[in-house]
């Protein structure tokens, strides 16, 4: 994770700029990075259930097994991102999309209340990309999704608000209407 440099963080109404990675979770905050973070020799059912790990007060050595039931709720997760039939499968052998949505059970397993999606489509095939954009249009509405994308036509296509960055400053903030009809957006991004 990155230090701020300024500012500061507030997550339902509570400055957590200090807070742990942990403890941000504990408030129901989950997220996916860039680069895919999983262990490639275990399945996928496992890499599931250690993410639901964090968020219990269960002991548990890496040398031992656990408890039936994170399993049970990791093969409940591969289901809603579609690789059920694969929870027994090593990460090692998946392709790179379907690791892609490995990582997003992993963060939806944990039940946020928002989910931060680090450029979850990048470096995917078309067929990919359609089937994470499929699994991110599932998510419950009662969860707040903020997701980096560069591509502006994903981004436009399927966000219900819009924040536009350029070198790390806001330029734009709003419905997809909004941002199309932005000069600085379309200058910069769209290419108008």
């Amino acid at each position: 994770d990155l230090a701020r440099d300024a500012g500061s963080i507030v997550l339902f109404d509570e400055e957590v700029s200090r807070l742990s990675t942990w403890r941000r979770c504990h408030l129901g905050l989950a997220r996916t990075y860039q680069i895919i973070t999983l262990f490639p020799q275990d399945t996928l059912e496992h890499n599931v259930a250690l993410s639901l790990l964090g968020l219990s007060r269960t002991r548990w050595s890496m040398f031992g097994r656990l408890p039936a039931r994170y399993y049970v709720e990791a093969r409940a997760v591969l289901a809603q991102v579609g690789l059920e039939a694969a929870a027994r499968r090593p990460i090692a052998e998946v392709a790179y999309g379907e690791k892609r949505r490995v990582e997003i059970a992993m963060a939806l397993a944990q039940k946020p209340r928002v989910i931060l999606l680090d450029e979850p489509l990048a470096g995917l095939s078309r067929e990919e990309r359609a089937k994470v954009k499929g699994v991110i249009g599932a998510i419950p509405q009662e969860t707040t999704v903020v997701m980096i994308e560069h591509d502006m036509d994903t981004a436009l296509d399927m966000a219900d608000r819009i924040t536009v960055l350029h070198y790390g400053r806001v330029i734009v903030e709003g419905t997809r209407a909004e941002v199309v009809a932005d000069p600085k957006t379309r200058e910069v991004y769209l290419g108008h």
